[in-house]
This record gives structure tokens, sequence and C-alpha cells, in this order.
């Protein structure tokens, strides 16, 4: 079964590590989502892209949620003695790959093939997309102005509260290579439990995704990010609140419901499923925390067994 995930964030890097141990890693395409990247000292930096791949490969720190495992960051130490004030961590491992990357870009590599290689260096073997080539960076309006969102995100620790998003030169924007073909190849495209406003939807919004996702005839199951009303990690659920959506289950559902065939609930919120249901999505419930190793593969092994029942009850109505 070919399985195609749109990613973005802690939370989906950990349904992938579970997800590649219950289907063959060459089986899963990921497409993860670019508009968290930002250019920092000359350096392009790909933060969902590399924390998929660092989990994947068994390098990410686990504890932190972000970066590598043991890292060090002496060279952030020195940036601060010359007067620079880093509020970015990057570890010196870290930095590594980020100048790889730009040295890549720069003798002409797309984005697509630099990631690439960075996969292939670090033995993952699921096939890796960034959503597009172009630099689309997500800005967020806030009532203190407009800040790129790693700013919001880090540096301001998601204080502000947010007005609006946009996505910049998204309009221009392209799928990267084998996006499309991945969406609408797919046995399963999985939306993973990531944040619907800056992880899922710089993806949708790149031209042809959203198109894609209501055409592939694969089936289509989002994991739900919110749990007992509150995100596990990350601006969710202030986003929901500020964006003027109900910050809850099926807040995001709502969002999804255009092109979704499934919607896994987290057992805390089964009193939302009659309600996702009334949205034309058929709803399970399940514990969808993942703490543990064992947590990953248990939710992937439960999706999975999810879409072989939902095809075979479609097959059977056909």
């Amino acid at each position: 079964m070919k399985v195609t995930a749109l990613a973005g964030g802690v939370g989906a890097a950990k349904f992938l590590q579970g997800l590649a141990l219950v289907i063959p890693p060459e089986n899963i395409t990921i497409i993860s989502n670019t508009g968290d990247d930002i250019e920092l000292y000359g350096l392009r930096i790909c933060p969902d892209i590399d924390t998929v791949i660092y989990t994947l490969a068994g390098y990410s720190d686990e504890v932190k949620g972000w970066g590598l495992k043991n890292d060090s960051f002496e060279c952030l130490s020195w940036l601060s003695r010359y007067g620079e004030s880093p509020w970015f961590n990057l570890g010196d491992r870290d930095l590594a790959t980020h100048i790889y990357r730009t040295e890549l870009l720069r003798t002409g590599c797309s984005l697509s093939e630099a990631t690439d290689r960075i996969r292939e260096s670090l033995g993952v073997r699921s096939r890796v997309l960034p959503m597009t080539d172009y630099y689309t960076p997500t800005w967020i309006t806030t009532d203190e102005g407009e800040m790129h969102f790693q700013e919001y995100f880090v540096r301001r620790k998601c204080e502000p509260r947010v007005a609006a998003i946009r996505f910049a030169n998204i309009e221009s924007a392209r799928p990267a290579a084998g996006v499309e073909a991945a969406i609408l190849n797919a046995d399963l495209i999985v939306i993973c439990p990531s944040n619907p406003f800056i992880s899922i939807g710089p993806i949708m919004a790149v031209p042809g995704v959203t198109d894609a996702l209501k055409q592939t005839s694969g089936a289509k199951i989002a994991i739900s990010p919110i749990v007992g009303g509150k995100a596990l990690k990350g601006p969710a659920a202030g986003m929901l609140r500020d964006l003027g959506h109900e910050v809850s289950a099926w807040g995001v559902a709502r969002i999804y419901r255009d092109f979704l065939n499934l919607f896994v609930l987290d057992n805390r919120d089964e009193a939302d499923k009659a309600r996702v249901e009334a949205l034309g999505v058929r709803v399970v419930t399940t514990d969808t925390v993942m703490n543990t190793l064992d947590d990953k593969r248990r939710l992937a092994d439960f999706v999975m067994n999810l879409v072989t029942e939902w095809n075979g009850a479609r097959l059977q109505r056909a």
C-alpha cells in the first residue's frame, strides 16, 4: 500500500516514526511543510523537513522536540560574544545540515534535490518532498504587527494574538516535483496530527495541492491535533481561538471537511463524534497521544487497519 503523508512539526514526525515500523518505509512519501522555513545567518533553515528526517533517522532530540540529540551550542555562544542575540537555537551539528543545504541551493540544486541528499545521507528510506521548491515563508499578523512565524513562535513564544496568516509568494509557487503524483497515486493520504494553519495550511495553499486532494481516489484520513480541547504541543489551540474557530477536534475537522473521508478523534473527544459526522466525515476514536515508541506504532497500526476496512466497505458498495 502506498501512503502519502502531509506533515509538519513534532506530532507528524512521531506518527511517521510509528508508520515506518508498521509498513515498509519505502512505501511512504512525506510531503513536508516549508512555510516554517527561515533564512538566518545566511543559511536556509527548514525546521519541519529536518524534524521529520532527524526523527526517521533516529537522531532527533525527543526531549526538546527539535534538533539533534546530544548536540552542543558553542557556535551560538560565540555569536553572543560578538554582540549578536541569537534567539533561534541552532546546535553545532544541526548547523552542518543548514550549511550543506545552503551550499547545495547556492550551486543550483533545488530544495527537493537538497532534501533528498540529506535524507539519503542520514539513511532515511521514506521519500521526503518539500511542498514546493519556492521560498514561501509564513508571516503572522498579530496585535503587535506582522512577523515571521519563527519570530512569533520561538522568539515571542506565541504571546501575541494572531489576526491573520499569509504565505509569502504562495500564489506564484508550484508543487515540488512528485507532490501531486504522490497524492493522486496514493492508496492512503494521511493528514498528520499537525497544526492546521501553519503546518498543513501552507501545503494546501500551494496551487494544485488541494485540487489533488479532492481528485484522488485514495482514502483521506486526518488525525486530530487537538486532544481534550488542547494542543499537545505548539500554538494550534491559540490560533483556532484567535482566528475565530472553535477550539476542538470539531473545529479542526471543519477545516478539512471538503476532501476528508475519515477523521481520527482521541477518546477524550468522543463527545464530538456526532458533530464531526454531521460534517459528512466518518469518525473513529482511539488513544492518539504518542508518548512512547509503542504508542506511535499502535496509532499507525490503527490507521492502517482503518483504511483497510474503509477500502473493503467501499468495494462492497461499488
